[in-house]
C-alpha cells in the first residue's frame, strides 16, 4: 500500500490577496495622517487669522501697485502665506487660503492663484482646491449662493453667477476683469478616480456693502 503524501503549495493568488491588504492598508494609513494633518493645521491658522491685530487695508498696501489702466494689480507673494478665510454657509465650508496652487499648499489650504488679484482689488480673485478635500461640497453648490471671503483687507461677500464645465486649458476663466469677481476652479468629475479631464468653474460677483450713514448723507 502506497502513502501519498500531498505537499500543498502556497497559492498565488493567496500571496497576491496578502499583498493587497497590506496595501490597502498602507493607504488608509497615508490617507488618515494627511486628513489629521490638514484638519490640526486649518485650526491652527484660523486661529491665528482670528487674533490678527490688523484687518483693513493698510496690512496689504505694500503689496498694491496700479497699472496704467487704473486698476490695481497684486504683487508676488510668498508661497504659503495666508490670504484669508474661504466660507460658503449654506454648504458649511470653511477653509483658510494661503498664497501659490503647488502640492503642499493644496494639501493642507485652497491656493489662492499667484496670476490673479487679491479681495478687495479690482479684478478676478482665483482660487484652486482639490474635489476630494476642500471643493468637494461645490458640487451641491447653486448659482445666487453666498460665498464669503475674510481678508486682512477686511470681509467680503460674493453671490454665485454660474457654474460650468470647461477644458483644463481654458484660462480664459482667470482672465481679468472690470468688475470684482470670485471664481474657484476644481477638477471634474468629482467621482472621478486619477487625473479628472475637466475642470469645474464656479464664478461669484462682489456684493457692495450697504452704503455706511455718512456716504448716506453726503
Amino acid at each position: 500500500m502506497k502513502v501519498r503524501i500531498m505537499v500543498r503549495a502556497t497559492a498565488p493568488w493567496t500571496v497576491a490577496r496578502y499583498g493587497f491588504l497590506i496595501f490597502a492598508i498602507a493607504c488608509l494609513g497615508f490617507y488618515s495622517y494627511v486628513s489629521i494633518e490638514r484638519t490640526i493645521y486649518q485650526t491652527y491658522e484660523s486661529r491665528v487669522f482670528d487674533r490678527a491685530p490688523v484687518r483693513g487695508s493698510a496690512a496689504l498696501a505694500t503689496n498694491d501697485r496700479t497699472t496704467p489702466t487704473g486698476h490695481v494689480a497684486r504683487s508676488s507673494l510668498p508661497l504659503q502665506e495666508v490670504i484669508g478665510r474661504l466660507s460658503i454657509p449654506r454648504l458649511h465650508l470653511s477653509a483658510m487660503v494661503h498664497e501659490g496652487i503647488d502640492g503642499k499648499t493644496l494639501q493642507l489650504a485652497v491656493g489662492h492663484i499667484p496670476a490673479t488679484v487679491l479681495p478687495g482689488q479690482a479684478g478676478n480673485v482665483g482660487l484652486a482646491g482639490h474635489r476630494d478635500t476642500f471643493f468637494r461640497g461645490l458640487k451641491d453648490l447653486k448659482t445666487h449662493d453666498e460665498i464669503r471671503f475674510s481678508a486682512l483687507r477686511g470681509d467680503f461677500k460674493y453671490e454665485v453667477e454660474s457654474i460650468v464645465v470647461v477644458e483644463p486649458d481654458n484660462l480664459g476663466v482667470l482672465a481679468t476683469s472690470s468688475e470684482n469677481v470670485l471664481t474657484l476652479v476644481t477638477c471634474f468629475p468629482f467621482s472621478y478616480i486619477g487625473n479628472a479631464p475637466k475642470r469645474y468653474i464656479v464664478r461669484a460677483r462682489q456684493v457692495l456693502p450697504p452704503p455706511t450713514a455718512a456716504t448716506a448723507v453726503e
